[in-house]
């Protein structure tokens, strides 16, 4: 939510101070009339959003890709059941491939019917369909030929060249129950959207819980949390007792009406900040 022509430097600042990662928005339309709630600020209000400049989450990222060589990107998230899921794999395919399997794909489903309704596809059965736009994106960045056949796609056996030379990391997002249990058994991850200590440390614990009743005791299991635990080093250490991989951190809040109006600068000398103060620490 801030100037496009940001998203380089700040990138490029980023990956010198030693950032892993980089979230990546995802936002189609602003709708005039809506009567939904936005699910992240107290009030549900969501006009904070006209107007804010979100290039489409794809070209974003092979923008970013361009510009920088180690930095890992992840969609925060990518509203797939609302996209052609073959398209979507074909992009994500295509970004991995360019990137040097740079990719981590933040998906989830959008909160909001117009979506939905903008790109004609039925709000009904959302989760369902999310699960299967998983399943299919699995199947074509795999390299070989996979068809599939079930109540919203019918997909004719095909390939998609190039393949990425490694697998695509599925990054679930959401809080709900449903949405942490697709994070266990679709995905390689999940990522948290924030909220209240109380509130993460329920969400971790479930988050466990359904991992024990699957039998999941994968290593490489990412979580990705939103914490003011990621701004001190004793923090950091509590995520890290708690199974947090990664921390997603940001320098400014960003749900204020009107253009993002601080400058490049001051981004940059809080990215160095944090690095110099977190990071580099961290990483000893």
């Amino acid at each position: 939510m801030t100037k496009t022509e940001y998203w380089a430097p700040m990138a490029q600042a980023c990956e010198a101070a030693g950032y892993t990662s980089m979230t990546i928005p995802d936002s189609l339309i602003f709708p005039e009339e809506s009567d939904s709630k936005y699910p992240y600020t107290d009030t549900g209000d969501r006009h904070f959003l006209e107007g804010k400049e979100f290039i489409e989450t794809m070209i974003l990222c092979a923008h970013i890709f361009a510009v920088t060589e180690t930095l890992r990107l992840t969609p925060f998230v990518l509203k797939m059941p609302i996209r052609p899921p073959v398209l979507t794999a074909k992009q994500a395919s295509s970004l991995a491939y360019l990137s040097n399997n740079r990719l981590g794909l933040g998906v989830g489903i959008s909160p909001w019917p117009e979506d939905f309704d903008a790109l004609g596809v039925p709000w009904e059965k959302r989760g369902k369909r999310l699960d299967e736009c998983i399943d299919i994106l699995r199947g074509l960045t795999s390299g070989e030929f996979y068809e599939h056949h079930s109540e919203f796609y019918d997909i004719q056996s095909l390939k998609q060249c190039p393949a990425p030379t490694e697998k695509i990391p599925v990054l679930v997002g959401g809080h709900a129950d449903a949405a942490l249990r697709r994070a266990v058994l679709k995905g390689d991850g999940w990522m948290h959207a924030g909220g209240d200590p109380e509130e993460l440390d329920r969400l971790l614990t479930r988050l466990a819980e359904i991992r024990k009743e699957e039998g999941d005791d994968r290593d490489d299991f990412e979580i990705h949390v939103i914490s003011y635990d990621a701004y001190t080093l004793d923090g950091i250490k509590r995520l890290e007792d708690k199974g947090v991989t990664d921390a997603i951190v940001g320098f400014r809040v960003p749900y204020i009406m009107g253009p993002d109006l601080e400058p490049l600068q001051t981004k940059i000398d809080n990215i160095n900040r944090y690095a110099e103060d977190i990071i580099s620490k961290v990483s000893l």
